[in-house]
């Protein structure tokens, strides 16, 4: 009697254990499907984090260049004594390339890039004498310099959008022609080319920097600064130095 009573208990031990174990079995399923449920498309997964790897663009714009240095001071004093028949101007021109940006975290950035940049000067005089100025008569020398800039800025990013960049350039001298032009009556009387590459440093370099914003639909607008470190003059004849304003526009994709 006491031998089938605990093969009863026994059995019944068995039975509870078993439906406790499918009973679990079955919860751990249901917990698992709930929590894996959002896995595939997590809510925390925001459109910034799918642009947060790399970006290449392309950008082009505006140069407004200028020379700084004591040979530009030199001829700002030839000016002064020339009774304003020498004015200094700065000289337009345009630049354009290709760059990556490489993000690291959501708040800073590394874009290197190459691109085609001109700049130099521009020196205008005219004749300072009252009895010939029904003539007109101009003279105007154009440092026309074309480089390749490689710049490397970081940029920090202060709100979606709006961004700091700064950081180094160096500049391969592409080209460097003097340009002279005579005019007289508005006419144009003389233009004439001067290959003077030679006589400037192969690379320069400079430190730029600015302020752009990146609008969602992959185009930007950027405005900066480029500030030349190394004198232009390969023989150290004279000190001067690049300086460039830069407006461009971009697109990243």
């Amino acid at each position: 009697m006491n031998t089938r009573l605990f093969g009863r208990l026994a059995a019944a031990c068995l039975f509870v254990s078993a439906s406790f174990t499918a009973a679990e079995a079955q919860t751990r399923t249901v917990q698992t499907h709930r929590v894996g449920y959002p896995a595939p498309a997590r809510s925390s997964y925001s459109p910034a984090s799918s642009s947060s790897g790399v970006k290449f663009g392309i950008k082009a714009g505006l140069n407004v260049a200028d020379w700084s240095g004591d040979a530009v001071e030199s001829l700002q004093n030839l000016a002064d004594l020339s009774q304003g028949s020498v004015t200094r101007e700065t000289k337009l021109g345009f630049h354009a390339g290709v760059y990556a940006t490489l993000p690291l975290g959501d708040k800073f950035s590394i874009e290197p890039g190459v691109q085609y940049s001109e700049k130099g000067m521009r020196l205008t005089g005219t004749l300072p004498f009252e009895q010939f100025d029904f003539l007109n008569a101009k003279v105007t020398a154009t440092a026309r310099m074309a480089y390749l800039d490689i710049p490397l800025i970081a940029k920090a990013h202060l709100t979606p959008g709006l961004y700091l960049y700064a950081g180094p350039q160096a500049s391969i001298l592409l080209s460097n022609k003097a340009r002279i032009e005579a005019g007289v009556l508005g006419f144009d009387a003389y233009q004439q080319d001067f290959d003077i590459k030679s006589q400037f440093r192969p690379v320069d370099f400079a430190v730029t920097g600015g302020l752009g914003y990146q609008f969602d639909s992959g185009f930007g607008l950027s405005a900066g600064y480029d500030y030349g470190l190394s004198s232009l003059d390969k023989n150290n004849r004279f000190d001067a130095q690049n300086r460039v304003i830069k407006a461009a526009l971009n697109f990243s994709f």
